[in-house]
């Protein structure tokens, strides 16, 4: 069991919660680490067993980036103990938010063969990836989330509450982007046509609810692709208000694909990748790997 040496103390007794159930039907050996070499060091050394992650979207990433660095994912698998803020690949994976039941799950579950998408550095995202307004609303979020995570109401984290306000202060200044949107080398969008965000989803939702791709699953080789275009002003705003309830695709200016690679190019844009900010750039692609390793998710 991989966990977060900066946990807090509510995380710590959820931990020491999930460890006794384990260590109840499973040997388990607990390691903290705190940056990438000491991640990998422990990756290292793991053998074959069974990796679970104890925390969030962000630990599966590193954890998963760090295996996908050593040519070592393809037949890993993994559990998780979902102990982050938003834990949206966990909902995904209808993985119990509480963390004693999300322990039995990985000793009673099953493996699934999980996709992976992958982009033209090899820098990976498991969950979701999205550019324009979907990336400021993450960047402005994640100072709501850490100002917010410290503030609880018994096992309720506020920083959840980090990526609606962050999508609402992006409403009052959205983003413009003249980019060229291609899903399977097929045009979506050319670069003539203002786009507010695209989001790539190997899963539902981001910011601990927000489906901003609701369809979509990491088990079927494809990623739902997510394109807004509103032009005025009036509408931008009123696809952002949508976006914190789950209601953006009602809105007339939005489509959704389906395909196995995906390529934005044009004017600069930001990354976000399970909460990672990246950029800005002008051209990035993603790629599907199908089957790339295995969750443990319920039966």
């Amino acid at each position: 069991m991989i966990t977060n040496s900066d946990a807090g103390t509510a995380n710590q007794e959820s931990l020491t919660a999930a460890v006794a159930v384990l260590q109840g039907q499973a040997e388990v050996e607990v390691v903290a680490t705190s940056g990438p070499d000491e991640l990998n060091d422990v990756l290292a050394g793991a053998g074959d067993r069974t990796i679970v992650v104890a925390g969030g979207d962000g630990s599966v990433h590193a954890v998963v980036q760090a295996l996908h660095d050593r040519d070592d994912l393809a037949g890993r698998t993994i559990g998780l103990i979902p102990l982050g803020t938003g834990n949206d690949f966990a909902r995904t994976l209808d993985i119990p938010l509480d963390a004693c039941e999300a322990a039995e799950l990985v000793v009673a579950g099953h493996t699934r063969p999980t996709d992976l998408v992958v982009d033209d550095d090899e820098h990976v995202t498991v969950n979701n990836v999205h550019v324009g307004a979907g990336a400021a609303a993450g960047r402005m979020g994640s100072q709501w989330k850490e100002r917010l995570g410290s503030i609880g109401v018994g096992k309720v984290n506020l920083g959840r509450l980090g990526y609606p306000i962050g999508a609402l202060q992006t409403a009052l200044r959205p983003p413009s982007l003249r980019v060229l949107v291609e899903v399977d080398d097929a045009v979506v969008v050319d670069v003539d046509e203002q786009v507010l965000m695209v989001a790539v989803g190997n899963g539902a939702s981001v910011g601990g609810g927000t489906e901003l791709t609701p369809d979509a699953v990491p088990h079927d080789g494809q990623v739902d692709v997510l394109v807004a275009t509103p032009v005025s002003r009036a509408a931008r705003l009123g696809y952002l208000l949508r976006l914190p309830f789950a209601r953006h695709e009602e809105h007339a200016d939005v489509r959704i694909v389906r395909g196995r690679t995906v390529r934005i190019a044009g004017t600069a844009f930001e990354c976000n990748s399970d909460g990672e900010i990246d950029g800005p750039v002008r051209a990035r692609s993603w790629r599907v790997l199908p089957a790339a390793y295995s969750m443990v998710v319920p039966r």
